[in-house]
Order: C-alpha cells, then sequence, then structure tokens
C-alpha cells in the first residue's frame, strides 16, 4: 500500500504532539517530518519526498511564515505537494491570501480531527473547501462580481457606515451611491 507522505509545519508542541498522534495511528499515512520553523520547512523539502504539507500559518510572533512557505513550495516544486494550511486565524485577508498562494485547503486547528479527510483528499487532487472557511469563500466569488468602487462601498457598509457617511467619505452624491447599493444588491442577491 502506497503511503501519503505529510510534513508537518508547526511551531507550537502541543499541536506537534496531538497532530503526531493522530497522523501515526493512520496506515496509509507517513509523517516523514516536523518542522517548527520556515528554514526547517524548506530543509526538509529537499530531505523527503513529500505528498501532502500541513502547514501552520504563524511560526513566529505576529508573522505568516506558513503563507511566505506556501509561496516557495508553489515556485519551486510546483503543484505537485499540497498544502492544507492549519491555524487559528480567522481573518478574511489571511484566508485569501492561503489560497492566493496555493493552499487547497484551510482548517481552524479547533477541527484538527477533519485533517485525516482532508488529507487523502488533497493526496488525491479532491481537496474540498472546509467548512470553517467555505461560507467567506462563497460570498469572496460573489464579490468577484462587484466593480472596485461597488466593492468599496460595499467594504464601507460592512464597517457600520451608513449610505450618508459613505457618501460623504467617498465624495460621491447620495444617489450616486444608492443607484450603486441598487447594483450590489442586484448582483449580490439576484
Amino acid at each position: 500500500m502506497r503511503k501519503i507522505k505529510v510534513l508537518l509545519v508547526e511551531d507550537d508542541p502541543f499541536w506537534q504532539e496531538n497532530i503526531t498522534n493522530d497522523l501515526s495511528a493512520e496506515a496509509d499515512i507517513e509523517l516523514v517530518a516536523v518542522a517548527a520553523a520556515k528554514e526547517e520547512a524548506i530543509a526538509a523539502l529537499g530531505r523527503h519526498e513529500i505528498d501532502v504539507i500541513l502547514m501552520d500559518i504563524q511560526l513566529s510572533e505576529n508573522r505568516l511564515d506558513g503563507i511566505e512557505v506556501t509561496r516557495y513550495v508553489r515556485k519551486n516544486k510546483g503543484s505537485r505537494i499540497k498544502i492544507i494550511m492549519i491555524t487559528s486565524l480567522n481573518d478574511r485577508e489571511v484566508i485569501m491570501g492561503s489560497f492566493k498562494s496555493g493552499a487547497v485547503n484551510y482548517i481552524k486547528k479547533s477541527s484538527f480531527r477533519d485533517l485525516i479527510r482532508a488529507i487523502r483528499e488533497a493526496d488525491q487532487d479532491r481537496a474540498s473547501i472546509h467548512a470553517d472557511v467555505a461560507e467567506m469563500m462563497r460570498t469572496e466569488i460573489q464579490l468577484m462580481e462587484l466593480t472596485t468602487s461597488e466593492r468599496e462601498i460595499f467594504e464601507l457598509k460592512r464597517q457600520g457606515l451608513n449610505k450618508v457617511q459613505i457618501a460623504e467619505k467617498l465624495h460621491k452624491s447620495l444617489n450616486t451611491v444608492k443607484t450603486q447599493f441598487r447594483s450590489i444588491r442586484d448582483k449580490l442577491f439576484h
């Protein structure tokens, strides 16, 4: 039986231990290396044959090292290696940045029990977007329909501004803002 070769990139000993224990219980998965830092991850890529990487996003305080490593893998190894982001971060920009960098999935650490299935799916090129981020991804796809100006208005509304405040902030007439709101509504809620 072929084993899926996994690299775990995680700096927290608690998560290293728990994920390692879960992976070692699976007959078709082999954890080939654990890296706690960006440099260790890159070195492990040179030493081991790897099919799937479980990538923590924050490997050092307040840095998105995992996204940097993901970009490195895509640039230097192509798309053969599948990358699943594992993190406690729930920020829209971080999630989108992960997928733009080449991740095939994004799972919050609170859902780590779903990692085994996600590894198998990724290895078979059948990675489905995990429920942790699926709704946000659907919204982002819908928002792609908006023009730059409509997107700006949408984001300001999301921040809690009303139509009058948005018109003042963007130096637009209230009628223009109302027209753009109708267009946004037609595109997103048709």
